[in-house]
């Protein structure tokens, strides 16, 4: 059985016609719905008000990125970096997940609507259009039914690694520009027009750069390893392919070049920028493949937990079911060499994922993974490893939009029926449930009445405590509430570290920020020095800071304590207890605006 065109030239693009037009309309609608179903708790009542349980501290990194890029604009400054956050130093924004591809854009929501709902439309839509991206691709490319193509689609978008990633991370669950540069280089490759094509391959490259490089990466390794399997498995449409490709591909890659010149230098020399983000292994646990996700109808989250390193990455995850279907559908395509080419790249992205040695189970084994090497190159060494396997997710949509092509196809009622149990088992159990939101935590009055203004100067900065990293960084939340009025101490972004510019979360921390953490972390008042206060005068010097503000926080006494010892006494005002450190003495000034001095 076969469900694509084969011929000696490269795979071609098929014109469907009009009456289908109807049906592409119901099938996006769909996707819509699907998306807006899972995304309901995060809609319900107000994106303001919700938050995404399983985002860890990004979605209010996200909607910081948001807000900051549409002050940018507005202001008509630079939106590949700022000083609202790490003060003095400041944050380069494009070498952070700030997406300015859809934070430019969408500006004109975060101005009337705030971050949050640019936070959530981006997510919702988004996703749903990943789908419908990769159904346009499907349906276009392959010899297979629209309903087929719908599959594919809808896999490609909610697979478990999709929805994983769909908690936190847009930059990794909102592709749709990923199918069309494949669309686009099919194109070239099938020599029409390459120089056009080329020309829109380099302006799709150049958006995608501007909605996140590692998605691009990762689909650039794919896309290389196809065309490695294509080529070997049929050389005379590869050879076809190749005078087209040499005439469009250099074309759109000057392009992009061009455009995205200038923001490359800031990333990689600009202020704050880094060489390359070091992480320790995170290759895929062998289980992983065979297990279900948390998130899925079949999940269990003590099994995800175990073989993941959060719920944000759980990028495999497919269950035993599916990659039986999919093994046995490269089997049954195998004739074709767009099946071979196909299982290339599952097989081939799969052993990326494992990372340098193979673990199974939590207990290394002792087997070298080809990672050990290849995450060795440039680039690729800022690469979690273990996201390559969402460059199989597109692969088993194809392959389930084929097999459910081949299916309808035969008379024989026996492998219909067949296809129908196989896909059951194979999809009924990743189904993704809705994410989970839970109420956000107040902001503090100190920060929506304007209060702060009566403690900061124009461009000083208030230290939040605890303050702002990767495991804490509220303080974000609380200064997009205050229309982002004042710059922040440290905070929640990548960074340089050290003299070779190492990339790493959060900032470069302070000797009082470390005492400050501590205290966070134990619950316990530390002898405070003499020195200790000179530390602190000169940290607060070194930050530009104006204030030092305490909000709610289930360390709050030993934190209040704490900072009563280093810098004096504090007045309690908005919600927060305020250390007005102007003048650089360090000890609160006394009470302003008719508020009475505080007390433990």
């Amino acid at each position: 059985m076969t469900a694509v065109r084969e011929s000696v030239a490269p795979i071609r693009t098929i014109t469907l016609p009009r009456s289908g037009r109807a049906l592409d309309a119901l099938v996006c609608g769909v996707y819509l719905a699907a998306s807006l179903l899972l995304y309901h708790g995060l809609w319900w009542g107000g994106p303001s008000g919700r938050y995404l349980v399983d985002s860890g501290q990004d979605q209010r990194q996200w909607e910081w990125f948001f807000a900051v890029t549409a002050r940018a604009v507005a202001h008509g400054e630079n939106p590949l970096t700022t000083t609202l956050q790490n003060h003095p130093d400041g944050v380069n924004l494009m070498a952070n997940t700030s997406m300015p591809g859809l934070s430019i854009p969408l500006a004109p929501i975060t101005w009337l609507f705030g971050p949050s709902a640019t936070w959530a439309i981006v997510l919702t839509f988004g996703l749903a259009a990943t789908a419908a991206a990769w159904y346009y691709l499907i349906s276009r490319h392959l010899d297979v039914s629209r309903p087929a193509a719908a599959l594919g689609g809808a896999f490609c978008a909610f697979a478990p690694p999709m929805i994983s990633h769909a908690n936190a991370h847009p930059n990794l669950a909102v592709l749709f520009v990923i199918p069309l540069i494949i669309d686009r280089l099919l194109r070239v490759a099938g020599g029409l027009r390459p120089i056009r094509d080329g020309i829109l391959l380099g302006l799709l490259t150049t958006y995608q750069i501007f909605l996140g490089e590692e998605a691009l990466l990762l689909a650039s390794t794919g896309i290389a390893l196809f065309a490695v399997g294509y080529a070997c498995a049929a050389p005379a449409a590869a050879r076809a392919a190749l005078r087209p490709l040499a005439r469009g591909v250099p074309i759109g890659a000057a392009l992009c070049l061009v455009l995205v010149a200038y923001p490359l230098w800031w990333q990689f020399n600009g202020p704050q920028s880094y060489t390359n983000l070091l992480h320790g292994p995170a290759g895929n646990d062998l289980a992983a493949l065979t297990a279900y996700a948390d998130r899925s109808l079949a999940g269990d989250i003590d099994v995800s937990s175990r073989l993941s390193l959060n719920r944000t990455e759980e990028n495999a995850f497919f269950g035993w079911p599916l990659l039986l279907l999919a093994l046995a559908l490269v089997v049954a395509l195998w004739r074709t060499a767009l099946a071979r080419a196909l299982a290339v790249v599952l097989v081939g992205a799969t052993l990326f994922s494992l990372g340098p040695e193979i673990i199974l189970n939590g207990e290394p084994t002792g087997i070298d993974g080809p990672w050990r090497w290849f995450g060795q190159l440039p680039l690729y060494e800022s690469v979690l490893e273990s996201r390559f396997t969402m460059v199989c997710v597109p692969v088993f949509g194809m392959l389930l939009a084929l097999g459910a092509q081949a299916a309808t196809r035969t008379r024989d009622r026996r492998i219909r029926l067949l296809w129908c149990v196989a896909a059951l088992q194979a999809l009924v159990p990743l189904l993704p449930q809705p994410l989970t939101t839970q109420p956000r935590e107040a902001t503090p009055a100190f920060f929506t009445d304007g209060t702060w203004r009566h403690f900061v100067g124009s461009g000083r900065a208030i230290v939040t405590v605890p303050l702002p990293d990767p495991s804490d960084a509220r303080a974000l939340s609380w200064q997009v509430d205050a229309d982002l009025g004042f710059p922040l101490a440290e905070g929640y972004f990548v960074g340089p570290f050290g003299p070779d510019r190492l990339g790493g979360y959060g900032a470069v921390t302070r000797p009082t920020s470390n005492l400050l953490r501590e205290v966070r972390d134990s619950g316990k008042v530390p002898e405070v020095t003499e020195r200790d206060r000179a530390q602190a005068r000169a940290d607060l010097a070194f930050w530009h800071a104006d204030a030092v503000v305490l909000g709610p926080h289930y360390q709050e006494n030993a934190l209040w304590s704490t900072l009563e010892l280093l810098l004096g006494p504090s007045r309690q005002t908005g919600g927060v207890w305020v250390w007005d450190v102007r003048g650089g003495n360090g000890r609160a000034a006394d009470a302003r605006d008719g508020g009475a001095a505080g007390a433990g």
